[in-house]
């Protein structure tokens, strides 16, 4: 009984550590999203831009990773 306690307070520990990637995905979305209006208005400048979101949705991504990590962790280290 009290392994099953365990099991679904790691489950329940996992699912709320992978919260962090919904923020990951809504920075990529963000990022992306504003890359491409500021493309679309100003062309001259789409390096510039380009270069700009692609750091955004490496840092955004790194943030989902780590929560992914966590939640591994949770699951079968801890």
């Amino acid at each position: 009984m009290e392994e099953a306690v365990v099991l679904a307070g790691r489950a329940v520990g996992a699912g709320l550590a992978m919260i962090g990637a919904l923020g990951g995905g809504i920075g990529v979305g963000l990022s992306v999203g504003g890359a491409v209006q500021a493309m679309g208005r100003n062309p001259d400048h789409t390096t510039t831009i380009q270069t700009n979101m692609i750091l955004g949705v490496a840092f955004a991504e790194a943030i989902a990773i780590y929560a992914l990590v966590v939640s591994l962790i949770i699951l079968f280290v801890l």
